[in-house]
């Protein structure tokens, strides 16, 4: 079933809630929406599991506010659905940006309804010391995908999702059917606006602070082949901070690995909420 809740500054933010039984609650990646999960949530919904995914605001079906387009108040919505529906010990699942909002929410709201984590190829903005020597840094990144969204996002998501989104653009892949597709007109869905806010809201962050608050265990999932997210600022680069936590890394796996990879990842996610993946 769908639904909305409404935030803090009268945002309605719209969410889909599926199945019965201990909860699991999935932050998006940029610049898609809650329909990006639909494999996770249909694979653990059939196996006793309640799922929640909401579009994060200026996304897919949520209000497309001109301001409150930054980490706080992406956190702060992600509370606000987790206390509206009374949520106990949820796993909370984060992709890409939604792994940041999924850190932000509980480094803002603490742990009183939050069991477990998972954080998937996560864009992790850290601290970078003085000495770090690293090709690609986040912040340049970041800036060189806010020029190009502006000038034609419609252009950049398409070449994204056909290229490194994916690994596309790889010697020998194979484009799956509908796919590229999907991202593009997931992507299109959110305003302009908000697209361009979300990746400035990560530019000048940093969740050093953020991460060392996580004490519940935590799983970490990073394709060797993510072209999206730099050198220091993924989950191998989190994981040190962590107190709970475990790294899984998937061989030659691109960015957009919850399509991509999905029958193992649906296992081990399952193996992990359940307790089973040791």
């Amino acid at each position: 079933m769908t639904y909305y809740i409404t935030a803090r500054d009268g945002a309605r933010i719209f969410y889909k809630d599926w199945g019965s039984g201990p909860p699991v609650v999935f932050s998006h990646g940029w610049p898609t929406n809650a329909d990006s999960w639909e494999s996770q949530m249909m694979f653990l919904s059939s196996r006793g599991l309640r799922t929640i995914a909401h579009d994060r605001r200026g996304h897919g079906r949520s209000t497309q506010t001109w301001d409150g387009n930054d980490l706080d108040s992406y956190a702060d919505d992600l509370s606000t659905l987790l206390e509206v529906l009374d949520l106990r010990q949820a796993v909370l699942v984060g992709f890409a940006a939604g792994a940041a909002e999924v850190v932000r929410c509980v480094a803002r709201h603490g742990l009183r309804r939050v069991a477990k984590l998972v954080l998937i190829s996560g864009l992790l903005p850290l601290a970078v010391s003085a000495d770090a020597d690293t090709a690609a840094p986040l912040r340049s990144v970041l800036l060189d995908l806010q020029d190009r969204e502006r000038d034609n996002r419609a252009a950049l998501y398409a070449e994204l999702a056909a290229g490194p989104q994916y690994g596309l653009n790889r010697e020998g892949a194979v484009r799956p059917k509908g796919l590229v597709e999907k991202f593009l007109a997931q992507g299109l869905q959110a305003s302009h606006r908000s697209a361009h806010a979300c990746l400035g809201a990560l530019t000048d962050t940093d969740l050093s602070a953020d991460l060392k608050m996580l004490t519940v265990p935590t799983l970490l999932v990073q394709g060797d082949d993510d072209q999206i997210v730099p050198a220091g600022a993924g989950c191998a680069d989190a994981a040190p901070l962590l107190r709970c936590a475990s790294l899984r890394r998937y061989a030659q796996a691109p960015h957009g690995l919850i399509d991509t990879h999905k029958d193992r990842l649906n296992v081990e996610l399952l193996a992990f909420i359940s307790g089973n993946d040791k």
